[in-house]
Parts: C-alpha cells; sequence; structure tokens
C-alpha cells in the first residue's frame, strides 16, 4: 500500500497497486469522506489490511467513522471490511441486495450493520447527502456508484479505470493518448460485454454522466481525475469498438515461466 494523500477538500485517496507482469500495475483506491458522518468508499485489498487500518487511523478515529459504502463486493473492495467492523462499531455498511447476499456466501453481516440503497436512492451524512448511481461499465452486478451532493465528486467504482505503467496520483499528469488506450484496454478487460452494447444506448448511458457533470472523478482503479470527463467519457466510447481482449494462454504462461528461469 502506498501513502494516502487529499485529492481535493475533504476527501482523501487511499491508494494500492496490483502488478500485472508484461502489462503494469493497476490502481485499486478507497477513499476516505471526510464529512459530518464520515464515510469509507471501499476497504482496500485483503493483503494490505494491516496497513490499511493503520493508515486509516492517521486519517480519523475509527470510532467516528459511520459508513462503508461497497461500490460493489469483489475482493480488491472487501479487504478489510472485516477488521473495520470489528474496530469501527459504529459504522454501517451500504451496499445492495445483491450486494449483501455475496458478501453472507463469506459470512452474513447482522442486519443492524447494512444499509441497503438501491440506484437512485441516498443517505444523509449530515454535510451533504450521497446519491447512489449504476456507472455506465462495471463488472458485478450490485455494483453502486456515488454522488458526493456538497463536493460534486463522482466515486465510478471500476468505471474509467486503466492499465498503468506505473503508480501515479493525478490521471491528468498521465499522457493523454497513452491514457486513453491504457483505459481502453482496461474496459475490454473488466466489461467485455460493451462490444454488445447498442451505440445509442450506450451513448444515452455516458450522456447521463455528462449531464451529472461530476467536479471530480474517482475511479476504484484510476488515480483521481479533475476536469477530465469528456476524455474519460470518450475513452470508454472508444471501448465498444476496441479490438477484444485476449489474455494468455497456458503456452504463453510457461513460455514466459521459462524465460523467467532461464534469465
Amino acid at each position: 500500500m502506498e501513502s494516502a494523500y487529499k485529492a481535493i477538500d475533504g476527501t482523501w485517496v487511499l491508494p494500492s497497486c496490483v502488478p500485472v507482469p508484461g502489462m503494469g500495475v493497476i490502481p485499486v483506491n478507497a477513499y476516505l469522506i471526510k464529512a459530518r458522518a464520515p464515510v469509507l468508499v471501499d476497504t482496500g485489498l485483503h493483503a494490505d489490511t494491516e496497513a490499511f487500518v493503520a493508515t486509516l487511523r492517521t486519517l480519523i478515529d475509527l470510532e467516528d467513522l459511520r459508513w462503508i459504502w461497497l461500490t460493489h463486493t469483489d475482493q480488491d473492495h472487501v479487504g478489510s471490511l472485516r477488521r473495520l467492523l470489528a474496530e469501527a462499531p459504529r459504522a454501517r455498511v451500504v451496499t445492495n441486495f445483491l450486494g449483501a447476499g455475496k458478501l453472507a456466501l463469506v459470512a452474513p453481516l447482522p442486519p443492524e450493520r447494512m444499509y441497503l440503497l438501491n440506484p437512485g436512492q441516498s443517505i444523509d451524512i449530515g454535510d451533504r447527502t450521497l446519491t447512489a448511481h449504476v456507472p455506465p461499465a462495471y463488472d458485478a452486478p450490485e455494483t453502486i456508484g456515488v454522488h458526493d451532493s456538497r463536493s460534486g465528486a463522482y466515486f465510478s467504482s471500476d468505471c474509467f479505470g486503466a492499465v498503468l505503467e506505473a503508480p501515479a496520483q493525478d490521471a491528468a499528469a498521465i499522457d493523454r493518448e497513452a491514457l486513453r488506450e491504457r483505459q481502453t484496454l482496461w474496459a475490454t478487460i473488466d466489461a467485455p460485454w460493451l462490444h454488445d452494447v447498442d451505440a445509442a444506448r450506450l451513448a444515452t448511458v455516458l450522456e447521463g454522466v455528462r449531464r451529472m457533470a461530476p467536479t471530480a472523478v474517482f475511479s476504484s482503479h484510476l488515480p483521481p481525475a479533475v476536469g477530465m470527463n469528456d476524455a474519460l467519457l470518450g475513452a470508454l466510447a472508444a471501448a465498444r469498438s476496441a479490438a477484444a481482449f485476449v489474455g494468455p494462454d497456458q503456452a504463453a504462461m510457461a513460455g514466459a515461466v521459462a524465460e523467467l528461469a532461464a534469465a
């Protein structure tokens, strides 16, 4: 895990990354909203739990944490959840019916620790509201992104992610053409169904985000992106007609292992 940093006033990034040999790294971000009732958006990687909780403690007293918003329940989003539920006794988990069901496959959460929210619904966190939205692209059907009414930020879960050459703290600092290519690559990996979506339907969904006009986009798999809405939406639109991703098969993997052994 890397050091936490402030993205915008009141919102902090808790960043990590996963290396992908031969391709680069995939950022894995959680976010802390320091509202009147503080909210943690996702909980990072399980392997980072000790560092994640220690870092979070430098930003907030865990007794004060009121909400843990899970954008979905994949392992890179729920890694420290169980630990935090034990150490943040006042925190409730925001998810939806399917998300709660998937969490229950490991261990059911007590009903009093959950808050089920559907797209279009909101929670009041004292000095703002957080509203659930379905991002334009996702890899899990329970995915619910977050729009912050005060900052205008949009937490987009996996949507708008990228496979980067190296970790970064600001999406705007990455070469635009390279970023577009790497975001398109990510979309073809994470949401291959985009190839089957009607172009007009996708355009309508993307226009919904454009009309939202987020002041910042906080993807789980991209450095914070401020003032980049057109670029992000353009990369996602391009993914629909991009070449489908085909990963290495067993023969390729065996060859890579042999090369490493020889080196």
